[in-house]
C-alpha cells in the first residue's frame, strides 16, 4: 500500500505536465481580394475591409491582387486563389467577383460594390432562397433622384454617358439613366468602350452633341475620370460624377454618391460575420437605405466658370463643397 502510494506520488507531476493543452489558438483565415483596378474608390473599398478587420481581433491573411481591368487576368487570379488553397476570397466590382464565383463553389465569395448583383448573376434572387456561397455589397445608388436633381441645375437638353459595354454594373446604369432621360424629356446620347484607354475619345465624341456629362459607377470609366474632366472643361460641359472618393481632384459640378470606404467597411462586416460562423445564404445583398450613408458634392468654382447657380435648398444638403481650389466639409 506504501509503496503504491509512494509511485502515485512519484507520477503525480509528469501526469500534471503531460495534460494536453486544451486552450484552442485561433484560426488564422487566408483571405483573398481580387480588385478591378487602382483608383480612389475601389482602393477605398479595399483599405476599408482590412481597417474594420483589423479592429475584430481575427487573425487574419490577405493576397491582394489587382486586374487591371482585365477579364483574362481576374479569371487567373481566381485560379490562383483555389490554387493557394484561400479561406475566403472578396471580389471588388463585377468581372473579379463573377471570376471567383465561377470558380469557387464551397468556399465562402464576398463581393463588394456591385451596382446590380441580379443581373451580374451573383445572386438568383434577393430573397434568400438559394443555397448559395456568394453574398456581399451592392452599391446602387438612387440614381432618379440623383439625375433629376441634377436636371434641376443644368437643364440639359441632351445628356451624354460613357459606358463601359463589357461590365454588367456599367450597361444596368447606362439602360437606367436612359429610361430616366426618356421619362424627363432629355435625349440621351451614349458612348461605349471597352477599356480605360478609350475613355477620352469616347468623351471627345459626344462632348459637342450633350449639355452636360454624367458618369455613373463604373470601375473603367472612373478610373479614367481626368480624362473626361478635362474634356468637359474645356468645352464648358458641366459633369456630374457619382463616385465621390474620385472627384476631389476634377473640375465636376456634382457629385452624389457613396464614401467607398464605408462600402468597404460594411463588406468588412459581411466578411466577419461569414468568419464567425454566419452563412453566406443568410446574408444574401445588401444594399443601403440610409441617405447618411451618401454624401453630395458640390464644385462652386466650376459652378461659377459655367454660370450656373445652384440653390440655396440644395446648397443646404451638401456634405462637401468645393471653394477657392479648397475643399470644406460642410457642418450638419
Amino acid at each position: 500500500m506504501k509503496k503504491t502510494l509512494l509511485l502515485a506520488l512519484l507520477l503525480l507531476p509528469a501526469m500534471l505536465f503531460a495534460q494536453p493543452n486544451t486552450e484552442a489558438k485561433p484560426i488564422t483565415t487566408n483571405i483573398g481580394i481580387s480588385k478591378m483596378v487602382s483608383h480612389p474608390a475601389l482602393d477605398a473599398i479595399e483599405q476599408g475591409i482590412q481597417d474594420y478587420l483589423a479592429t475584430t481581433g481575427l487573425p487574419i491573411t490577405y493576397d491582394k491582387q489587382n486586374c487591371n481591368a482585365e477579364i483574362s487576368t481576374a479569371v487567373a487570379i481566381a485560379q490562383k486563389f483555389k490554387s493557394d488553397n484561400k479561406d475566403l476570397v472578396i471580389g471588388i466590382a463585377t468581372p473579379p467577383a463573377q471570376a471567383l464565383a465561377q470558380v469557387f463553389k464551397d468556399i465562402p465569395v464576398v463581393f463588394g460594390a456591385i451596382t446590380d448583383p441580379l443581373a451580374a448573376g451573383l445572386v438568383a434572387n434577393y430573397d434568400k432562397t438559394e443555397d448559395t456561397n456568394v453574398c456581399g455589397i451592392s452599391d446602387l445608388n438612387p440614381v432618379k433622384l440623383q439625375l433629376e436633381t441634377y436636371f434641376s441645375i443644368v437643364k440639359p437638353k441632351r445628356l451624354g454617358m460613357i459606358y463601359t459595354s463589357s461590365e454588367a454594373n456599367g450597361v444596368a446604369m447606362m439602360e437606367l439613366a436612359k429610361k430616366i432621360c426618356e421619362e424627363d424629356g432629355v435625349q440621351f446620347v451614349a458612348a461605349a468602350i471597352s477599356n480605360s484607354s478609350e475613355v477620352k475619345m469616347a468623351a471627345l465624341s459626344i462632348v459637342d452633341r450633350v449639355d452636360a456629362m454624367y458618369i455613373a459607377i463604373d470601375n473603367t470609366v472612373v478610373s479614367a475620370i481626368t480624362s473626361v474632366s478635362e474634356v468637359c472643361l474645356k468645352e464648358g460641359v458641366p459633369l456630374f460624377n457619382t463616385d465621390t472618393t474620385s472627384s476631389e481632384k476634377i473640375d465636376f459640378l456634382m457629385s452624389w454618391g457613396f464614401n467607398y470606404y464605408t462600402v468597404g467597411v460594411e463588406t468588412g462586416k459581411v466578411v466577419e460575420r461569414i468568419i464567425k460562423g454566419e452563412k453566406p445564404k443568410d446574408i444574401g445583398a445588401i444594399f443601403f437605405n440610409d441617405p447618411t450613408q451618401f454624401e453630395l458634392w458640390f464644385n462652386l468654382d466650376n459652378a461659377k466658370k459655367l454660370g450656373i447657380t445652384i440653390s440655396d435648398d440644395l446648397l443646404a444638403k451638401a456634405s462637401v463643397l468645393i471653394q477657392d481650389g479648397e475643399k470644406h466639409q460642410v457642418a450638419k
